[in-house]
C-alpha cells in the first residue's frame, strides 16, 4: 500500500494526513474482499525497513495503528473478518501489543468471510532468517532430521499466515516488491498500479480482479 507520503505532500498536506487517508482506503478494499468472497487478503501496513522514517511519523503511525484497531475491529466482527498481525510488532510497544492481541481474540471465529492478514513490523528477509534459525535448533535439537525439511515445514515456519499468494498488487508507481512475502509470492502474479494508495479506489481493485481472472496460470507446467 505504497504512496501515502507522497500523495500527502502532493496535496500539500502533512504526512499523516496520507497515511489517514490509506487507512479508509484499507476499509473500503476490506469491505469489497468480503463482497468478492476473497478468502484472504494480506496487507503490507509498516515495514522492517520503515522504522528508518523520522520518528514523528513513526509515532504518528503509531497512533494511527490504535485508531484505526478501536474503530474498525466492531465493523470487522459484524463482517465475520478475522484479523491476524504477523512481524515483529511487539517493537511497536505494550499499548499496541494488547491492542493487537485483544482485536485477534474479538475477531476470531471458526468460519471466518475473510482472513485479513496485517504486516506491522515485517520483512521478508528477516523472516527467512527467522524461520532458518528455528528449523537449524530443532535439527540441532535432534527434534527433526535434515531430511525432514520441506517445503510445507517452511512456510510452516514462516510469521507468515499464508503459504502462498495469488495476486500480488503494488501501489505507487515503483516496480519493486520490496522485501514482502518473498517465500510465498514464488508464483504470484505481480500488477504494479501508479496510483498512490490514498488514490486506490473500489474499482481499481475490482479491474486488478478481473485482470487476475483472465491470467492463464501454469506454474510451471506446459498446458
Amino acid at each position: 500500500m505504497d504512496g501515502n507520503g507522497r500523495w500527502a505532500l502532493s496535496n500539500s498536506l502533512n504526512i499523516s494526513k496520507g497515511h489517514q487517508k490509506g487507512v479508509q482506503v484499507v476499509k473500503d478494499i476490506v469491505q469489497e474482499s468480503v463482497q468478492q468472497k476473497i478468502s484472504s487478503l494480506t496487507l503490507y501496513a509498516f515495514s522492517s525497513e520503515n522504522w528508518s522514517r523520522p520518528k514523528a511519523e513513526i509515532e504518528a503511525i503509531k497512533k494511527l495503528v490504535l485508531t484505526a484497531i478501536e474503530e474498525q475491529v466492531p465493523e470487522l466482527i459484524e463482517q465475520k473478518v478475522k484479523l491476524t498481525f504477523f512481524g515483529r510488532h511487539d517493537d511497536f510497544g505494550k499499548k499496541i501489543s494488547k491492542k493487537i492481541k485483544e482485536a485477534e481474540f474479538n475477531t476470531n471465529t471458526s468460519e471466518p468471510s475473510l482472513n485479513l492478514n496485517v504486516a506491522l513490523g515485517y520483512g521478508g528477509r528477516q523472516d527467512i532468517v527467522d524461520l532458518t534459525k528455528n528449523i537449524s535448533s530443532r535439527v540441532l535439537a535432534k527434534e527433526i532430521n535434515i531430511d525432514d525439511i520441506n517445503e510445507e515445514m517452511v512456510s510452516n515456519s514462516s510469521c507468515v499466515p499464508e503459504d502462498k499468494i495469488d495476486l500480488l498488487i503494488r501501489t505507487g508507481g515503483d516496480k519493486r516488491i520490496s522485501n514482502f512475502l518473498l517465500y510465498q509470492i514464488a508464483y504470484a502474479e505481480i500488477f504494479f498500479i501508479d496510483k498512490f494508495w490514498p488514490d486506490f479506489e473500489k474499482d481499481d481493485f475490482i479491474s486488478c480482479i478481473n485482470k487476475f481472472n483472465k491470467v492463464s496460470r501454469r506454474f510451471g507446467a506446459r498446458i
